[in-house]
Protein backbone atom coordinates (compact mmCIF):
# COMPACT_ATOMS: atom_id res chain seq x y z
CA UNK A 1 0.00 0.00 0.00
CA UNK A 2 1.14 3.51 -1.13
CA UNK A 3 1.67 5.62 1.51
CA UNK A 4 -0.16 9.23 1.58
CA UNK A 5 0.90 12.98 1.22
CA UNK A 6 -1.20 16.07 0.34
CA UNK A 7 -1.71 19.62 0.12
CA UNK A 8 -4.20 21.29 2.58
CA UNK A 9 -5.73 24.01 1.50
CA UNK A 10 -8.98 25.97 0.76
CA UNK A 11 -9.18 26.05 -2.59
CA UNK A 12 -6.52 23.94 -3.56
CA UNK A 13 -7.60 23.00 -7.46
CA UNK A 14 -5.12 25.16 -8.75
CA UNK A 15 -1.66 24.36 -7.32
CA UNK A 16 1.23 22.98 -9.39
CA UNK A 17 2.39 21.13 -6.38
CA UNK A 18 1.27 17.52 -7.51
CA UNK A 19 2.78 18.10 -10.73
CA UNK A 20 6.49 18.24 -9.15
CA UNK A 21 6.05 16.12 -5.70
CA UNK A 22 4.80 12.88 -7.52
CA UNK A 23 7.27 12.85 -10.10
CA UNK A 24 9.97 13.16 -7.78
CA UNK A 25 8.40 10.56 -5.20
CA UNK A 26 8.67 8.08 -8.28
CA UNK A 27 12.03 9.01 -9.16
CA UNK A 28 12.87 8.38 -5.28
CA UNK A 29 11.83 5.02 -5.27
CA UNK A 30 9.11 6.17 -2.75
CA UNK A 31 5.64 4.24 -2.76
CA UNK A 32 3.46 6.99 -2.02
CA UNK A 33 0.81 9.40 -3.59
CA UNK A 34 0.59 13.23 -3.43
CA UNK A 35 -2.88 14.17 -3.37
CA UNK A 36 -5.21 17.62 -3.53
CA UNK A 37 -7.11 17.64 0.18
CA UNK A 38 -9.43 20.82 -0.36
CA UNK A 39 -10.09 21.45 2.88
CA UNK A 40 -13.47 24.12 4.58
CA UNK A 41 -11.91 25.95 7.83
CA UNK A 42 -13.86 24.11 9.90
CA UNK A 43 -12.85 20.70 8.95
CA UNK A 44 -9.28 21.67 9.63
CA UNK A 45 -8.94 20.46 12.73
CA UNK A 46 -10.10 16.77 11.65
CA UNK A 47 -7.73 17.31 8.55
CA UNK A 48 -4.86 18.16 10.33
CA UNK A 49 -5.31 15.31 13.35
CA UNK A 50 -5.87 12.45 10.26
CA UNK A 51 -2.10 13.28 9.44
CA UNK A 52 -1.22 11.12 12.58
CA UNK A 53 -2.32 7.92 10.69
CA UNK A 54 0.76 5.64 10.23
CA UNK A 55 -0.29 5.38 5.89
CA UNK A 56 0.91 9.61 5.85
CA UNK A 57 4.24 10.60 5.58
CA UNK A 58 2.61 14.41 6.37
CA UNK A 59 1.33 17.42 4.16
CA UNK A 60 1.75 20.69 3.01
CA UNK A 61 -0.46 23.31 4.15
CA UNK A 62 -1.65 26.26 1.86
CA UNK A 63 -4.25 29.67 2.49
CA UNK A 64 -5.74 29.88 4.37
CA UNK A 65 -4.65 27.52 6.94
CA UNK A 66 -1.22 28.05 7.82
CA UNK A 67 -1.65 30.28 10.88
CA UNK A 68 -4.43 27.50 11.70
CA UNK A 69 -2.16 24.69 11.13
CA UNK A 70 0.72 25.92 13.57
CA UNK A 71 -1.61 25.82 16.29
CA UNK A 72 -2.68 22.15 15.88
CA UNK A 73 0.51 20.16 15.53
CA UNK A 74 2.33 18.93 18.70
CA UNK A 75 5.81 20.79 17.95
CA UNK A 76 6.27 23.60 15.43
CA UNK A 77 9.88 24.21 14.42
CA UNK A 78 11.72 28.01 15.11
CA UNK A 79 11.11 29.14 12.08
CA UNK A 80 7.24 28.16 11.84
CA UNK A 81 7.09 30.03 15.72
CA UNK A 82 9.12 32.83 14.21
CA UNK A 83 6.81 33.16 11.10
CA UNK A 84 3.48 32.76 12.77
CA UNK A 85 2.58 29.86 10.19
CA UNK A 86 3.66 26.42 9.16
CA UNK A 87 3.15 25.09 5.57
CA UNK A 88 4.53 21.33 5.86
CA UNK A 89 3.53 18.76 8.61
CA UNK A 90 5.40 15.81 9.61
CA UNK A 91 3.98 12.98 10.58
CA UNK A 92 6.78 11.78 13.11
CA UNK A 93 5.15 8.01 14.35
CA UNK A 94 2.05 10.10 15.31
CA UNK A 95 3.74 13.00 16.49
CA UNK A 96 2.96 15.94 13.98
CA UNK A 97 5.69 18.53 13.97
CA UNK A 98 5.42 21.87 11.89
CA UNK A 99 7.87 23.75 9.96
CA UNK A 100 7.36 26.55 7.51
CA UNK A 101 9.68 26.14 4.27
CA UNK A 102 8.34 28.90 2.50
CA UNK A 103 11.10 30.92 4.31
CA UNK A 104 14.03 28.43 2.47
CA UNK A 105 12.00 28.58 -0.77
CA UNK A 106 11.99 32.59 -1.23
CA UNK A 107 15.86 32.72 0.24
CA UNK A 108 17.01 29.99 -2.21
CA UNK A 109 15.05 31.88 -4.75
CA UNK A 110 16.24 35.31 -4.06
CA UNK A 111 20.09 33.54 -4.35
CA UNK A 112 19.25 32.34 -7.65
CA UNK A 113 18.41 35.72 -8.71
CA UNK A 114 21.75 37.40 -7.26
CA UNK A 115 20.94 37.97 -4.09
CA UNK A 116 23.69 36.40 -2.56
CA UNK A 117 25.60 38.72 -0.62
CA UNK A 118 24.82 41.40 2.29
CA UNK A 119 24.37 44.92 2.54
CA UNK A 120 21.09 44.98 -0.44
CA UNK A 121 18.33 47.57 0.35
CA UNK A 122 14.26 45.78 0.46
CA UNK A 123 11.22 47.39 -0.94
CA UNK A 124 8.28 44.76 0.72
CA UNK A 125 4.87 45.94 -0.41
CA UNK A 126 2.03 44.35 1.76
CA UNK A 127 1.74 43.01 5.54
CA UNK A 128 0.23 40.11 6.03
CA UNK A 129 1.56 36.39 6.44
CA UNK A 130 3.65 36.47 3.16
CA UNK A 131 5.39 39.44 4.26
CA UNK A 132 6.32 38.21 7.70
CA UNK A 133 7.97 35.00 6.17
CA UNK A 134 9.67 37.00 3.22
CA UNK A 135 11.23 39.34 6.40
CA UNK A 136 13.30 36.32 7.86
CA UNK A 137 14.24 35.30 4.32
CA UNK A 138 15.69 38.74 4.00
CA UNK A 139 17.29 38.65 7.32
CA UNK A 140 18.50 35.33 6.68
CA UNK A 141 20.49 36.43 3.13
CA UNK A 142 21.60 39.52 5.21
CA UNK A 143 19.38 42.34 3.96
CA UNK A 144 20.55 45.85 4.99
CA UNK A 145 17.64 48.12 4.64
CA UNK A 146 14.04 47.35 4.38
CA UNK A 147 10.86 49.40 3.64
CA UNK A 148 7.36 47.44 4.38
CA UNK A 149 5.16 49.82 2.28
CA UNK A 150 1.23 48.68 3.39
CA UNK A 151 -2.36 50.62 3.19
CA UNK A 152 -1.68 50.46 6.91
CA UNK A 153 1.32 51.64 8.31
CA UNK A 154 0.54 51.28 11.09
CA UNK A 155 0.77 47.23 10.32
CA UNK A 156 4.01 47.54 8.52
CA UNK A 157 5.64 49.20 11.64
CA UNK A 158 4.62 46.00 13.85
CA UNK A 159 5.61 43.83 11.27
CA UNK A 160 9.13 45.55 11.40
CA UNK A 161 9.60 44.17 15.02
CA UNK A 162 9.92 40.20 13.13
CA UNK A 163 12.99 41.14 11.08
CA UNK A 164 14.83 43.19 13.78
CA UNK A 165 18.43 42.81 12.49
CA UNK A 166 17.17 44.62 9.47
CA UNK A 167 16.99 48.13 9.62
CA UNK A 168 13.48 49.22 8.63
CA UNK A 169 11.15 52.06 8.01
CA UNK A 170 7.18 51.98 6.91
CA UNK A 171 5.30 53.49 4.30
CA UNK A 172 2.04 53.59 2.37
CA UNK A 173 1.51 52.31 -0.81
CA UNK A 174 2.11 55.94 -2.33
CA UNK A 175 3.57 59.08 -1.57
CA UNK A 176 6.77 60.67 -0.55
CA UNK A 177 8.34 58.16 1.79
CA UNK A 178 7.89 54.90 -0.69
CA UNK A 179 8.59 57.14 -3.86
CA UNK A 180 12.32 57.50 -1.88
CA UNK A 181 12.54 54.01 -0.91
CA UNK A 182 12.08 52.75 -4.54
CA UNK A 183 14.58 55.28 -5.60
CA UNK A 184 17.24 53.01 -3.19
CA UNK A 185 16.01 49.75 -3.82
CA UNK A 186 17.79 46.98 -5.21
CA UNK A 187 14.58 44.54 -4.17
CA UNK A 188 11.05 44.91 -4.80
CA UNK A 189 9.10 42.16 -3.82
CA UNK A 190 5.26 41.90 -4.02
CA UNK A 191 3.83 39.72 -0.72
CA UNK A 192 0.07 40.98 -1.69
CA UNK A 193 -2.61 38.54 -3.25
CA UNK A 194 -2.87 41.42 -5.79
CA UNK A 195 -1.86 39.88 -9.14
CA UNK A 196 -2.99 36.79 -9.75
CA UNK A 197 -5.79 38.19 -11.77
CA UNK A 198 -4.95 40.18 -14.75
CA UNK A 199 -4.66 43.46 -14.16
CA UNK A 200 -4.87 43.97 -10.39
CA UNK A 201 -1.34 45.43 -8.93
CA UNK A 202 -0.09 46.31 -5.81
CA UNK A 203 0.88 49.76 -6.47
CA UNK A 204 0.81 52.14 -9.44
CA UNK A 205 3.09 50.90 -12.10
CA UNK A 206 4.28 54.22 -12.84
CA UNK A 207 5.86 54.32 -9.89
CA UNK A 208 8.15 51.30 -10.93
CA UNK A 209 10.05 53.96 -13.06
CA UNK A 210 11.98 54.65 -10.38
CA UNK A 211 13.71 51.55 -9.65
CA UNK A 212 17.26 52.19 -10.34
CA UNK A 213 18.77 49.91 -13.19
CA UNK A 214 19.34 46.59 -12.42
CA UNK A 215 16.62 46.10 -9.80
CA UNK A 216 15.06 43.35 -9.46
CA UNK A 217 11.31 42.93 -9.43
CA UNK A 218 10.03 39.51 -7.54
CA UNK A 219 6.64 38.39 -7.10
CA UNK A 220 5.08 35.87 -5.08
CA UNK A 221 2.62 34.78 -7.19
CA UNK A 222 4.40 31.98 -9.61
CA UNK A 223 3.04 33.27 -13.14
CA UNK A 224 3.79 36.44 -15.11
CA UNK A 225 1.63 39.01 -13.42
CA UNK A 226 1.17 42.39 -14.42
CA UNK A 227 3.48 44.08 -12.15
CA UNK A 228 6.16 41.41 -13.43
CA UNK A 229 5.28 42.30 -16.94
CA UNK A 230 5.52 46.47 -16.36
CA UNK A 231 9.18 45.28 -15.00
CA UNK A 232 9.99 43.83 -17.50
CA UNK A 233 8.28 46.27 -20.42
CA UNK A 234 11.15 48.98 -17.96
CA UNK A 235 13.83 46.66 -18.67
CA UNK A 236 14.23 45.48 -14.66
CA UNK A 237 14.13 41.66 -14.11
CA UNK A 238 11.57 40.14 -13.25
CA UNK A 239 11.26 37.17 -11.18
CA UNK A 240 8.17 35.33 -10.55
CA UNK A 241 7.50 32.42 -7.29
CA UNK A 242 7.66 29.08 -9.09
CA UNK A 243 11.14 28.40 -8.36
CA UNK A 244 10.16 29.19 -4.23
CA UNK A 245 7.30 27.32 -4.94
CA UNK A 246 9.34 24.02 -6.24
CA UNK A 247 12.43 25.35 -3.33
CA UNK A 248 9.99 25.23 -0.72
CA UNK A 249 8.24 21.64 -1.85
CA UNK A 250 12.05 20.36 -2.15
CA UNK A 251 12.36 21.34 1.54
CA UNK A 252 9.17 20.08 2.41
CA UNK A 253 10.23 16.05 0.87
CA UNK A 254 13.29 15.78 2.35
CA UNK A 255 11.89 16.37 5.67
CA UNK A 256 9.45 13.58 5.08
CA UNK A 257 11.61 11.25 3.52
CA UNK A 258 14.83 12.18 5.17
CA UNK A 259 16.25 12.03 1.66
CA UNK A 260 17.92 14.71 -0.63
CA UNK A 261 15.01 15.92 -3.23
CA UNK A 262 15.68 15.87 -6.83
CA UNK A 263 15.42 19.45 -7.30
CA UNK A 264 16.31 20.24 -10.91
CA UNK A 265 13.58 17.33 -11.82
CA UNK A 266 10.95 19.33 -9.79
CA UNK A 267 11.86 22.49 -11.30
CA UNK A 268 11.17 20.86 -14.86
CA UNK A 269 8.53 19.02 -14.15
CA UNK A 270 6.49 22.97 -12.20
CA UNK A 271 7.40 24.22 -15.58
CA UNK A 272 6.08 22.05 -17.87
CA UNK A 273 2.91 21.87 -15.48
CA UNK A 274 2.83 25.52 -15.85
CA UNK A 275 3.03 25.95 -19.60
CA UNK A 276 0.54 23.59 -20.68
CA UNK A 277 -2.07 25.70 -17.73
CA UNK A 278 -0.98 28.66 -19.94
Amino acid sequence: MPVRLGLIGYPVEHSLSPSFQQPALNAMGIDAIYELWPTPPDEVPGRVASLRAPDVLGANVTVPHKEAARGLVDEVSVQGQRAGAINTVINDAGRLRGENTDIDGLAASLRESGFRDPGFTVVVLGAGGAARGALLALEALGAARLTIANRSQEKAAALLEVAPEIAGTASGLAGAACEAALREADLLINTTSLGWKAGETPIDLTLLDLLPAGSVVFDLTYRETSLLQAAGQRGLKSVDGLAMLVYQGARSLELWTGREAPVDLMMAAAMEARSQRS
